[in-house]
């Protein structure tokens, strides 16, 4: 299904992070050339160095705010294909990062693009960004790609201004007889839990990290409703999404949602009981210690990536949750979790090749 991808030159940026990691192993599987190029992992543990993911693939430590070090990654490497995954990820820490959010994430991108267009050999590029793109009015419907964007902090307003640089990049820059010219689509994801995330004010590893320490998981807006899926859901997106702009160019160069069905649209508190009861262990409790703004209501409309691009979701939340829970308790048994996280790749794609044509 993906025999586009072997011997095919990739590079990931934000490699080192959760979804980068995943991402990059899944290419590696597939028979490509991967050099991923982000900031060294920040967190500890990291799923970067729980995979020994240097090991596997070309590695390359720097920040795409530096476009001059990225423009000699790329005219050294030379890639085919693209999958920009690198950002600063996080709502609440854009509250105190402001500069740092809007200068990783728009500036970061806009040199991702530049350095992609300079060095002359890409041919496709598929751009991350996020459901919080929107202008999130929280009503009880999923959003379409063609709605506007937006965003109340700094996090989610960064990404819609990706979204409109990227689309206003794309028609300056990116038509078919363009030099340096190739087709960039933008991806939006929902809530996307597994195994390897660690990052602070997240789901699931608070959950994890409470668990582990024997404390009480303590969860913000247990009401919030999110769109949940598994991170190999809309890492199957992006990379069905490279290999249609590989093969049929600017055709599919717009923006996708890739987000679970309706039934995996579910409060926070939902989630965490379910991580509760895969994990046999584990007390919640509410405990909001500030007055940070979080929406109450996201929804996705996966509508436009099954008709255009032939993708669905292959886990409903329930499998999602058992998925990533399985994978927290292989490391903390000290499993190897290269071969355990190869598994679960070939496990997913004995499902996935079944269904998506």
């Amino acid at each position: 299904m993906f025999e586009c991808y072997k011997n095919k030159k990739i590079l990931v940026t934000g490699h080192t992070g959760f979804k980068g990691c995943w991402l990059s192993l899944w290419l590696k599987k597939l028979g490509a050339d991967v050099l991923g190029y982000a900031l060294a992992p920040n967190t500890e543990p990291s799923m970067f160095e729980a995979l020994t993911l240097e090991n596997q693939i070309k590695s390359k430590i720097g920040d795409i705010t530096d476009l001059n070090n990225l423009q000699k990654i790329f005219d050294e490497f030379k890639p085919d294909i693209v999958f920009h995954l690198a950002a600063q990820p996080l709502v609440r820490l854009s509250y105190t990062e402001p500069i740092k959010t809007y200068k990783t994430n728009v500036i970061g991108t806009l040199n991702v693009l530049e350095a992609a267009r300079n060095c002359g050999t890409v041919k496709a590029f598929v751009n991350v960004t996020t459901d919080k793109c929107y202008e999130n009015m929280e009503v009880n419907r999923g959003y379409k790609e063609d709605e506007p964007m937006g965003g109340y902090d700094m996090y989610s307003s960064s990404k819609g201004c990706v979204e409109i640089m990227s689309s206003s990049y794309r028609r300056c820059f990116l038509q078919k007889n363009d030099k340096g010219s190739f087709p960039m689509a933008t991806a939006r994801a929902g809530n996307v839990i597994g195994g390897g995330d660690w990052a602070q004010d997240r789901l699931v590893p608070d959950c994890i990290r409470a668990i582990t320490s024997k404390q009480k998981i303590e969860i913000r807006n247990p009401i919030a409703i999110r769109p949940w899926q598994h991170v190999l859901e809309p890492l199957c997106g992006y990379i069905l999404l490279g290999k249609k702009l590989l093969e049929n160019g600017y055709e599919f160069a717009q923006a996708y949602n890739f987000g679970p069905e309706e039934s995996s649209t579910l409060k926070v508190s939902e989630i965490a009981s379910k991580i509760v009861n895969y994990w046999g262990d584990g007390e919640i409790v509410i405990h909001k210690k500030d007055n940070l703004h979080e929406a109450g209501l996201l929804m996705l409309n996966i509508d436009k990536a099954k008709s255009q691009l032939g993708w669905q979701p292959i886990y409903n939340a329930d499998k999602a949750v058992e998925r990533t829970v399985a994978w927290y308790k292989a490391f903390y048994n000290n499993e190897g979790m290269l071969q355990f996280t190869l598994k679960q790749i070939a496990e997913y794609e004995d499902k996935l090749y079944g269904k998506i044509s």
